[in-house]
């Protein structure tokens, strides 16, 4: 593919204001991992609703990215970055001060709605002012650390925040970001738009959002209460159908908002696949390895945030040398090093147990991060790429929509295994009344809080019991993480070539 335009002089400056975007809302994905105790706290939330209040963020921005990336191209990208930052900012303020449960689901769906608007055209506007792919595979590293950073600076910047204010901080804090980042968005970022955009398609938009939130919704409640129940058959059979013919009458267009024939390259769908095992696999890991830190083994949440640094550095580390990785290993093996390291680096956690054993975490965390990263990289290179710039907007809704859907169902799903294999472990304990054990399958934290209404006699078993379930749990999840892995590398090595 020949590029016609050079490369925009200002362009390492935009990335900056790109990238700093990109990290108000990338954070806000992980943020809450070690606000979560606090929050139980404090709201009181049921065992569903927490895992709302962490999940509905992605899962409304992921339907939502299409139409996004399309009214970028149509709209101008710029003018679509600062709506988001509004919108972002606004629901930020209504979170922070959140009195129910309730009120902070509403306002974290406000937050997926401006995370939606701000993040596709991060992506397209690299791609519009980075011409030369030397550079803009160097500009597509340093944005995927930056978004991988981000995700696990999210919990030590939780961390800090809770134990120091309130957990109402955690969000507070992206106001002043956006104030600081918007005069120079405002100075630097070029008008962008697509030169020749596709008619705008309600029907198609619409049937995209509803098939992309079905098969989530669908997956979710089937991964936590059992596929064949009605509400989990029924969404997924919506979403389904709802992408179904969306592709159907994509394909039928002249001029389509989505090329789905993308789909048709086997490099394409193994990198949209890659993009969403590895967000699916790091926030799982960064967000049960927190409730692990914080509910197992006791530590504050800011010394639960500092045993996860390793993981932020090593996503860092990868990003910066992703280039140099890819450049010499080649797309092919570049992602199969980064899945299978990340399978390997999964092993050691097997043998984690209810004692502090950080010597055992520490080195999976710098495998995983750095192997993650360099596959991410090579991964974003080819779906990015693999369109000129006109269409980059559909690209990047496609990358963006695979990184939160992939956030949103590791934490979904990892945690529907984790919970079901903690209910099971959980068994009758002397003293403890059947009502009380009932209540004490529900979460690790639940158990805490009925503890701390008994005796020490009944409440040392309980706690003890509570936190082995929870660690039985926690293995069989890492087990299925394995597996999942370990297929996609093979498939990857196996189906995907190398490019020039």
């Amino acid at each position: 593919m020949v590029e016609t335009r050079p490369s925009h002089p200002d362009r390492w400056a935009i990335l900056a204001v790109l990238c700093a975007s990109l990290l108000v809302v990338v954070i806000d994905v992980t943020v809450l991992h070690v606000a979560a105790p606090a929050i139980s706290a404090d709201l009181d939330p049921t065992a569903i609703q927490l895992l709302w209040i962490i999940d509905v963020y992605p899962l409304v921005a992921a339907p939502l990215l299409l139409a996004s990336g399309v009214a970028g191209d149509r709209l101008g990208r710029r003018s679509l970055l600062f709506a988001g930052f509004a919108v972002f900012g606004v629901a930020s303020l209504a979170a922070a001060f959140a009195p129910t449960a309730e009120l902070l689901i509403a306002s974290r769906a406000l937050l997926g709605v401006g995370g939606a608007m701000i993040l596709p055209p991060t992506m397209s506007i690299i791609r519009d002012v980075f011409r030369d792919r030397g550079e803009r595979i160097r500009a597509v590293g340093i944005w995927s650390a930056t978004s991988a950073g981000g995700a696990a600076l999210g919990p030590l910047l939780g961390g800090f925040l809770v134990e120091h204010w309130w957990w109402g901080s955690v969000f507070l804090i992206n106001v002043p970001i956006l104030l600081l980042v918007t005069p120079f968005a405002l100075k630097l970022i070029p008008v962008s738009r697509a030169e020749s955009p596709p008619p705008w398609d309600t029907p198609a938009v619409l049937l995209a959002a509803a098939g992309i939130l079905g098969v989530a919704f669908g997956f979710k409640e089937g991964a936590r209460y059992g596929f064949f129940e009605p509400a989990a058959l029924a969404a997924t059979a919506v979403g389904v159908f709802g992408i179904i013919f969306f592709v159907h009458g994509q394909l039928r267009r002249e001029r389509p908002i989505l090329n789905v024939r993308l789909f048709a390259r086997r490099e394409f769908s193994v990198a949209v696949g890659c993009v969403f095992l590895a967000m699916f696999g790091l926030v799982g890991i960064e967000f049960f390895g927190a409730q692990y830190l914080q509910l197992v083994l006791g530590l504050e949440p800011l010394a639960a945030a500092v045993r996860l640094l390793p993981l932020m550095l090593a996503t860092l580390v990868g990003g910066l040398l992703a280039a140099r990785v890819l450049g010499r290993l080649g797309t092919r093996r570049t992602i199969v090093f980064g899945l299978a390291g990340t399978t390997v680096g999964l092993l050691p956690m097997l043998a984690l147990g209810v004692s502090d054993q950080y010597a055992l975490l520490w080195p999976p965390f710098i495998l995983i991060g750095f192997a993650l990263e360099v596959a991410l990289v090579a991964a974003n290179d080819t779906i990015i790429s693999s369109v000129p710039a006109d269409e980059a907007g559909g690209a990047a809704a496609i990358e963006e929509t695979a990184y939160e859907l992939g956030g949103g169902f590791g934490v979904a799903i990892l945690g529907s295994i984790l919970a079901v294999g903690y209910s099971a472990s959980i068994g009758p304990i002397e003293g403890v009344s059947s009502v009380g054990i009932d209540t004490s399958r529900e979460s690790l934290s639940r158990a805490v809080d009925i503890a701390q209404t008994m005796p020490t006699t009944m409440a040392d078993p309980l706690i003890a019991g509570a936190r082995d379930a929870f660690m039985a749990g926690y293995h069989t999840m890492i087990l299925v993480s394995v597996a999942i892995l370990g297929t996609v590398t093979l498939i990857s090595a196996f189906t995907l070539r190398d490019r020039s």
